[in-house]
């Protein structure tokens, strides 16, 4: 029998085959591990390129609003920056309008309630005690986190203030709805009106009064701070003219305090704690409204609030409109008395008529 390298050919032939069979093994072991070798490399570059090294990179195509493909679409309108916080608002920190009149009032303005323009304003940042004009916020509150629609119990609460401030007199029993008290509040200024409102709507007087502290800090009135929700002095209860502003800005978004302001009075019907049927009116402390002032030409009044304390003067924030309907805001804090209240607020809205 043939002989190889001293195997016979059939040993050799096995052994040549064995041999070729562990080479193919070898050669997939290799290939497998230099693609777990690949593999392992991608991987450990995609976290570099994505996680750490896309923090620092600079795109080389910036975003393009127009791109067809990566834009906007086209029936969406975008301008180029978001709208600024104060961008409907009337903005200064300087007084305007001091040479075209004169006011004795401590502090005034006149804000286009449509737009951004402020034709007067003299110390508008300053703190002052703003009386009732406090229940601008109050409403603000009330309309923003109360139910109009519910029945407020009267309790000794609305007992708990300045003897001799002006009053609803409602009495410790009665039975009102939540929307005839604010009615009652900003039109004949009840303070009793306001206390039972806080109670109400707060749960508590302090926690309605932290609530319109609040409030004033979402609207950026960093110049007012209260404690109280109608306006009687209180040394650490105070506002600005252009904080009164800001509130009247927002307040006017609501129909109903659009309505309340623009009433001459109002007829309220409720019931008392024996359940009789109590019935009464409650009328304007707005003397162009009472007809004991008169009005510049070319002007006509919507409505507003008025305030008065030994301490805060007469003040008054009016809502008015010139012949073409166009709506301002004038505020006046601290005149010296009533009279002069009105005499200086026509001098004010001489400038829009």
């Amino acid at each position: 029998m043939a002989r190889r390298y001293g195997y016979t050919v059939r040993e050799w032939e096995r052994l040549s085959a064995l041999d070729k069979a562990q080479q193919k093994t070898t050669r997939r072991l290799v290939f497998v591990l230099v693609a777990m070798v690949a593999a392992a490399a991608a991987l450990l570059y995609g976290v570099y390129f994505f996680g750490i090294r896309s923090h620092d990179y600079t795109l080389r195509v910036p975003f393009d609003k127009d791109n067809v493909i990566f834009g906007i679409p086209g029936d969406i309108s975008l301008s180029d920056t978001a709208p600024g916080f104060a961008s409907d608002l009337c903005v200064t920190d300087r007084d305007i309008g001091g040479g075209q009149l004169s006011l004795d009032a401590y502090s005034a303005g006149l804000y286009d309630m449509t737009g951004t323009d402020i034709l007067y304003s003299r110390d508008a940042f300053t703190k002052r005690s703003p009386a009732s004009l406090t229940k601008i916020m109050t409403t603000l509150v009330t309309l923003k986190y109360g139910n109009l629609d519910d029945i407020v119990t009267v309790t000794d609460t609305a007992k708990d203030i300045e003897y001799g401030s002006s009053v609803c007199d409602i009495k410790t029993g009665d039975q009102l709805t939540l929307k005839q008290l604010l009615y009652g509040m900003m039109i004949a200024s009840g303070n009793d009106a306001a206390m039972m409102i806080a109670e109400h709507v707060g749960g508590s007087v302090p926690q309605f009064v932290r609530m319109m502290n609040d409030e004033a800090t979402a609207l950026g009135a960093t110049r007012t701070h209260f404690t109280n929700p109608h306006g009687l002095t209180d040394s650490e209860h105070y506002t600005c003219v252009y904080d009164l502003y800001l509130m009247f800005h927002e307040a006017q978004k609501y129909d109903i305090f659009m309505d309340i302001i623009s009433r001459t009075n109002y007829y309220a019907e409720y019931r008392n704690a024996e359940g009789t049927a109590v019935a009464v009116t409650w009328e304007s402390t707005n003397h162009y409204f009472t007809g004991e002032a008169s009005l510049p030409e070319n002007v006509i009044v919507y409505g507003g609030k008025t305030g008065t304390t030994d301490d805060a003067g007469a003040c008054l924030a009016l809502l008015a409109k010139d012949l073409y309907g166009n709506p301002y805001l004038a505020v006046i804090l601290h005149a010296n008395d009533k009279d002069q209240l009105y005499v200086q607020m026509n001098r004010l809205l001489s400038l829009i008529a």
